[in-house]
């Protein structure tokens, strides 16, 4: 007599979601040996990637507050495996992971090959140069935790080296360009201007305020064009009183070593300059062997997640187009949309492991929240009963901050949450406000 092997369900991509969604189904169906479950990850740590800003910035340590796949994946009853998918063999169930190597160069995992009776792709995005002439040579990103440290190091140099120098800083030798008006840009903006008075006043004293210029390039009419027009504007106005010059309808079209170009012949001096204009799901989902995708990569799915070609692959966050209730348009690539996809696989997977009917997804539009740091929050909320609710200061801080809160509830649970805080409070009552190594 032969016993059928547990259901295997492969995700890829720890981000927010896939490592969500990754912990729930370990608890609910690999505690009890009702399926497998895989997560794979090009990395081996996980952080929350709507704090990548602050990472880069240096006002938030990703080390303290990474999240170990394997220590994770021990914990709630799934297997996590290194690697960076590269294909899929739909015929024969598999994905194609290609080698991983070390810092070295040395290879240290060949490429390997995963089965799978359901994949879960969650792969997130990335940033979209649109093609600009210099964007990848001369930009830097902030995609990924690796990035955002790399960024931080680089900005902590520029800031050692001029303190060190006895002749005056050369035009925009401190200068930041952030290519994007919408929230990363925007918050990226607010946290480096904090930054920058901070390094003051742990003792690089003869760099001035005046020596930073910190500059905002948006393409469109407003910033944040997201949010309603009156929050955009409020925003706009915190960051003008924070010195941060605003350039809205610049349109980006070359970046050269010292410089932004924009249409209107502008040229914006920077010796760092980032871009966070744009995303698209990551290149080698575009033809993923016959999968279904739009004009920035995402793969196409129906309301239940699942692709349109495929229905033993699901697809869900950043790099999935699903479609609004309304069919108007598709879901926003925020974090509340992939945390609300993950709670509807865990219940989708339960029910296809019992060849039942899986739920539709119907997003839920909280609202949006943009933090400039200790300065101000704005944005708005929505909810059945209130309606649209804009929302400034102190009361949007507590409830942009309650973000993370609930994305850390639903890897630990609330016991280890709660520890968790009562040590970051201690934690920051005897570390420095930014990384300074």
């Amino acid at each position: 007599m032969t016993i059928a092997s547990p259901h295997r369900i492969l995700i890829v991509g720890g981000g927010a979601g896939g490592l969500e969604l990754a912990t729930k189904l370990g608890k609910k169906l690999g505690k009890r040996g009702k399926a497998h479950i895989t997560l794979v990850d090009a990395s081996r740590a996980h952080i929350w990637k709507p704090l990548l800003h602050e990472v880069a910035a240096g006002t938030f340590d990703s080390y303290e507050n990474q999240i170990e796949y394997l220590a994770q994946a021990a914990r709630n009853y799934f297997r996590f495996r290194l690697g960076r998918m590269v294909g899929l063999d739909r015929e024969r169930s598999e994905i194609q992971l290609a080698p991983t190597f070390n810092e070295a160069g040395e290879e240290i995992i060949p490429a390997r090959r995963f089965g799978y009776d359901t994949l879960v792709i969650a792969v997130g995005s990335v940033s979209n140069d649109f093609g600009i002439e210099g964007v990848r040579e001369h930009c830097r990103f902030l995609d990924t935790r690796e990035q955002a440290e790399t960024f931080q190091h680089h900005l902590l140099e520029s800031f050692v080296h001029a303190h060190a120098l006895e002749q005056p800083l050369r035009e925009g030798q401190l200068d930041v360009a952030i290519a994007g008006g919408g929230a990363t840009g925007v918050e990226l903006a607010a946290q480096l201007h904090k930054v920058s008075r901070l390094f003051k006043a742990y003792g690089l004293d003869q760099i001035s305020p005046g020596d930073i210029k910190i500059s905002i390039i948006e393409a469109a009419d407003r910033i944040l064009p997201g949010l309603p027009p009156r929050l955009s504007q409020s925003t706009e106005d915190e960051l003008r009183k924070l010195d941060i010059e605003v350039l809205k309808g610049e349109r980006v079209v070359k970046v050269t070593a010292d410089a932004i170009h924009t249409e209107s012949g502008r040229a914006i001096t920077a010796n760092l300059k980032v871009w966070a204009a744009g995303i698209k799901a990551p290149d080698f989902l575009k033809d993923l062997d016959g999968l279904e995708t739009n004009r920035i990569n995402q793969l196409v799915v129906r309301p239940t997640l699942q692709t349109t070609r495929d229905e033993n692959i699901f697809a869900f966050g950043d790099c999935a187009a699903c479609p609004c209730k309304d069919g108007q348009g598709t879901v926003p690539p925020r974090a509340q949309s992939a945390h609300q996809q993950a709670s509807l696989l865990v219940r989708s997977l339960c029910a296809r492991l019992k060849d039942e009917p899986l739920p539709l997804y119907h997003y839920r539009d909280y609202g949006s929240l943009v933090s400039l740091g200790k300065y101000s929050t704005v944005g708005n909320l929505m909810g059945n009963l209130t309606g649209t609710v804009m929302v400034e200061g102190f009361f949007a801080r507590m409830v942009y901050l309650s973000l993370y809160k609930m994305h850390q509830l639903a890897l630990f649970g609330f016991y280890r949450t709660m520890m968790l805080s009562i040590a970051d409070r201690f934690r920051a009552s005897v570390h420095p406000e930014i990384k300074l190594h």
